[in-house]
């Protein structure tokens, strides 16, 4: 029996997707789970698996072509295929979620989808150099036409993507670039003075880089220091770490932080906001789903806690370890990773004192925690040893100033420090 393989719901918000890769061809002998494609949004690089045991009868698209969820993929001979599972487009079954191959933090610039063709003067982006090679640079027909819509020389162009596959964010950066007057810094030869190693970075840090590095150039940083008595806070968790209860036996010092930072954000909702493209409008969010920076093997990687206003101590502690757990495994889903409203990056468990963390834009703020250490603390009369946590906050100074920034880590202090008054722990 003949099988039509549809291209499943990628995610919320992404409608179109390009192919980068095709894993099969006609003939091909597949196994479920065995990798049919390979698909590249702008949010991630994801693997769609077969569903079905088969033969490969016959492809309808190739790498390049970009697809809507529904496409018409290939169809498959499922003939004789031992308890076959159900395929994507059978209506009792659900659309399954490919898995991120890489994953990059969700929130970027917002930037319009076309610019009029008139904010790019000619003589602003360069012309092609005599002698460069005649040869295509990979890039898709939806993005050749949105350079030349700009004016832009395409061949000039550094693609970023799969392959080094050009896509409609480089175009945008390279046109951005030229219109500050940007120069990019020439190769050096280091082997000149010794041994070298060169080691391509991957899709996760490269993309990291390009969004710090835009919210950086874009954004007006400020950093506020500061710190914390959490001497009673530390003893409290290692009371419920000793009282054998599964679901808090393994608490940490990260869920009470969210915790008070939630509750910080609605007394200080300037935080929890974004500017508009123009930034022009103050868009106060009144959600709070909070982005939580994970080390993974291939890069810094944010998945978002939805809601975390509504989760209590112990929900909130058994998320962030899923979350963490799958970030590491990329077995994150495309929509896990968005619609962050603040975010939270730790480096307690690694070390440091202190450390000013970029605004992950389009955010106006994020909080740095370091690493906890025991200090003489003068009180009534004499030096006593307290736990104290460094933290600090990064701001977008457009939107916030140091008064509210000084008053804002002042209020979550005084929480850490005084836990109880955190509000919806539901400890009991």
């Amino acid at each position: 029996m003949v099988k039509e393989i549809l291209l499943p719901e990628i995610g919320e918000g992404i409608d179109s997707v390009e192919i980068s890769e095709i894993s099969v061809k006609s003939g091909d002998t597949v196994k479920v789970d065995d990798v049919i494609l390979v698909l590249e949004s702008e949010k991630a690089t994801m693997e769609i698996p077969a569903e079905q045991a088969g033969i490969v009868q016959e492809i309808f698209v190739k790498a390049g072509d970009s697809v809507a969820p529904g496409t018409r993929i290939m169809t498959l001979d499922v003939a004789g295929a031992d308890d076959p599972a159900p395929t994507v487009n059978d209506e009792q079954s659900a659309q399954p979620m490919p898995q991120p191959e890489e994953t990059i933090p969700e929130k970027l610039p917002v930037i319009p989808d076309k610019m009029p063709a008139a904010a790019v003067p000619e003589q602003s982006v360069p012309a092609a150099p005599a002698g460069l090679s005649s040869s295509l640079p990979l890039a898709s027909p939806a993005v050749r036409k949105f350079a030349r819509e700009l004016g832009c020389d395409i061949s000039l162009v550094k693609g970023t993507g799969t392959k080094n596959r050009i896509t409609k964010q480089d175009v945008q950066d390279f046109i951005k670039n030229a219109l500050a007057g940007s120069h990019e810094v020439s190769d050096v030869d280091f082997s000149r003075w010794g041994e070298v190693e060169s080691l391509p970075l991957n899709r996760i840090r490269r993309l990291t880089g390009t969004a710090m590095s835009r919210s950086w150039n874009s954004i007006p940083h400020v950093t506020q220091y500061d710190k914390t008595d959490i001497t009673e806070l530390l003893e409290f968790t290692r009371v419920l770490g000793q009282s054998g209860a599964d679901d808090q036996a393994k608490i940490s010092l990260l869920p009470f932080v969210i915790k008070a930072l939630v509750q910080t954000l609605k007394a200080f909702p300037d935080f929890n906001s974004s500017l508009d493209s123009r930034g022009e409008t103050l868009i106060r969010k009144k959600y709070y789903h909070i982005g939580i920076a994970v080390d993974t093997p291939a890069g810094l990687v944010v998945p978002v806690i939805k809601n975390a206003d509504r989760l209590d101590l112990k929900s909130l502690n058994r998320a962030l370890g899923d979350v963490s757990q799958r970030a590491r495994a990329r077995r994150l889903k495309p929509d896990e990773l968005q619609g962050a409203s603040f975010t939270v990056t730790s480096l307690g468990g690694i070390g440091g004192t202190w450390f000013s963390p970029i605004v992950n834009s389009p955010e106006v703020a994020i909080l740095g925690i370091s690493r906890y250490r025991t200090e003489a603390v003068w009180e009534k009369g004499q030096f006593v040893p307290r736990t104290l946590l460094p933290y600090s906050l990064s701001y977008d100074h457009r939107v916030i100033d140091g008064a509210w920034a000084a008053r804002f880590t002042g209020q979550l202090g005084k929480l850490l420090e005084n836990f109880t008054d955190i509000k919806d722990l539901n400890l009991i």
